[in-house]
């Protein structure tokens, strides 16, 4: 495992208890350090099996998963990944501990044993980067759907993990929601945390550095967004819709007003459209 490598996947599958197919079959996956990664598929592709296995919420069946260079086989190897990866799921209310919001973000830096100093110091710094500053005292329950996920994100960055899991993170949020929470992400990313993005929606991968495809358990593709957008049908294949921006772009792309190595931003495409 190389230096820059932050998680490893070698020949990882994994089976529940009462199924009788493997959730994830053979996956084989490097995520690097300060890499955003998203995992895309449809509904029981294994995407979430997938994400739970690197910070030891699952042990591989079959493999292994190694975090921080630790097989996560062993009890060394699970601290290791618990204290290296942070996850946020679905439902935030299933996240939030505290009634107020400040009181909720410290509380993952408070059970690590933290100085008083330090906490405050990353729940000011958790707040902030949150877009949350303005609302440390406010009760938990007069936040909205977007505000309580972005809460969420708060609590699991105060302690400063070097990577994020987001597991369909979005999937409750409305489209001002989740853009909100995907500005907190590029900011996250832009100070070299490493993120991972577990979503079937195409749209939240367009920051994205790399991305896997998996459907039926397996790696069926990887590459960058640019690469996957301009696949075509084979996305619809996977169970998988691209955007309408990204229709609108590989038309663009197809007549050649605008170049494939380009990403789909409106400002490019405006100005290909204009010329």
């Amino acid at each position: 495992m190389t230096g820059d490598c932050l998680g490893r996947f070698s020949k990882v599958s994994f089976s529940y208890p009462e199924s009788s197919e493997p959730a994830i079959v053979d996956i084989d996956l490097d995520i690097r350090k300060g890499e955003w990664i998203a995992v895309l598929g449809s509904n029981g592709s294994g995407k979430s099996t997938l994400a739970k296995h690197l910070n030891a919420l699952l042990v591989p069946t079959q493999g292994d998963c190694f975090v921080g260079g630790l097989n996560t086989r062993s009890d060394e190897g699970r601290r290791e990944a618990r204290r290296t990866v942070s996850m946020v799921f679905q439902n935030p209310e299933n996240q939030i501990i505290a009634a107020v919001v400040e009181e909720d973000v410290a509380f993952g830096p408070e059970n690590l044993g933290l100085a008083p100093e330090e906490i405050r110091e990353r729940v000011r710094w958790a707040l902030e980067i949150s877009g949350l500053e303005k609302m440390s005292r406010k009760p938990v329950y007069a936040l909205s759907g977007g505000q309580k996920q972005r809460l969420a994100v708060a609590g699991a960055i105060a302690q400063r993990p070097p990577c994020l899991v987001m597991d369909e993170a979005t999937t409750m949020l409305d489209p001002r929601g989740r853009q909100d929470l995907m500005d907190v992400l590029a900011a996250l990313h832009s100070e070299g945390m490493t993120l991972v993005t577990i979503t079937h929606r195409l749209e939240e991968i367009l920051l994205c550095d790399s991305c896997v495809v998996l459907s039926r358990g397996k790696i069926c593709w990887r590459g960058t967004p640019g690469d996957l957008f301009l696949l075509g049908p084979r996305i619809d294949e996977w169970g998988l819709e691209a955007p309408a921006i990204v229709r609108e772009w590989k038309i663009l792309v197809d007549r050649g007003l605008i170049g494939p190595g380009t990403m789909p931003l409106i400002g490019d495409m405006v100005e290909a459209l204009c010329q």
